[in-house]
């Protein structure tokens, strides 16, 4: 024995110039008639055509990232992890030359190991202060002037882990991924704050 099927409620057409109420006939169903169906059949159209447009981009998307190289990922990653060290460190000035945080010019992060030397303390934050474009780019980290600031910052024996501290780079995609994706919430966090304060 089949249950009777529960009534439809009642609708309202969904072409402006109709309005009018009726019992829809079929699931899903938005216009009392043909004529009010052809009536909004563009306005549908553009609705299509934006949902295929967004399958697209998403499948698009879905295949860039299988593509995507472990060396895209790093760019990615480091690219995200520079920014919230700048954000993090907004308040300071250059960890060099002590230029003051209201300073102009060009920010950026700089390794107290560079990444060519020590790959494997490329995303230790300990490593990573910020610098002005000047220090960083012209006088390659101007290390002299950064050591003894970073001592002050971090300590002398978080300082001396780093110049002691050797290993192998094991930096893997699936952890490239995940920093990017934590260092994307920390700056979106640290900018909200921001905003709201």
């Amino acid at each position: 024995m089949s249950l009777p099927s529960k009534p439809r409620k009642p609708k309202t057409c969904a072409n402006p110039e109709c309005r009018a109420s009726f019992d829809p006939q079929r699931l899903g169903q938005k216009v009392c008639s043909p004529a009010c169906g052809l009536a909004i059949k563009s306005e549908n159209a553009d609705k299509a055509r934006k949902a295929l447009a967004d399958v697209g981009r998403k499948e698009l998307r879905a295949a860039k990232e299988r593509v995507k190289t472990k060396g895209q990922y790093m760019r990615e990653a480091q690219a995200v992890i520079n920014r919230y060290v700048r954000l993090r460190d907004a308040h300071l000035g250059c960890i060099s030359c002590g230029k003051p945080a209201s300073w102009q010019g060009q920010w950026h992060c700089s390794h107290f190991r560079s990444v060519g030397a020590a790959p494997h303390l490329r995303f230790n934050l300990w490593n990573m202060n910020r610098s002005c474009s000047i220090c960083n780019n012209h006088l390659s980290g101007n290390i002299g002037a950064y050591k003894p600031a970073l001592i002050e910052k971090i300590g002398q024996e978080k300082v001396d882990w780093l110049e002691s501290h050797n290993a192998r780079a094991g930096h893997d995609i699936e952890y490239l991924k995940r920093l990017k994706r934590i260092f994307s919430k920390k700056c979106r966090l640290i900018e909200s704050r921001r905003l709201s304060a």
